[in-house]
């Protein structure tokens, strides 16, 4: 990525003449975006924000209780899945 600038590569068809003037559109346009463009594109729109003096989010904080919660949630549902239930 050149810095300063991005480069959106939208698959054939998909291709409007006209620029994107909301949300919808643009998340369009980076729903088309292979995995390593989309981390490009949030990183510019990270330093964007940080430019502007926007302040980020805080990180969320979950207790080891509720990690293990969603990992046993998460492994019962692969096995249910495997099982074809």
């Amino acid at each position: 990525m050149t810095k300063g600038r991005l480069v959106l590569v939208v698959p054939a068809g998909l291709c409007k003449s006209a620029p994107m003037s909301n949300l919808a559109e643009i998340e369009a346009a980076a729903d088309a975006l292979p995995p390593e463009q989309k981390q490009e594109l949030m990183l510019l729109l990270a330093a964007r924000l940080s430019a502007q003096g926007t302040r980020m989010p805080e990180p969320r904080k979950f207790s080891r209780e509720q990690t293990a919660a969603w990992i046993a949630e998460d492994e019962a549902d692969m096995q249910r899945f495997r099982e074809g239930k």
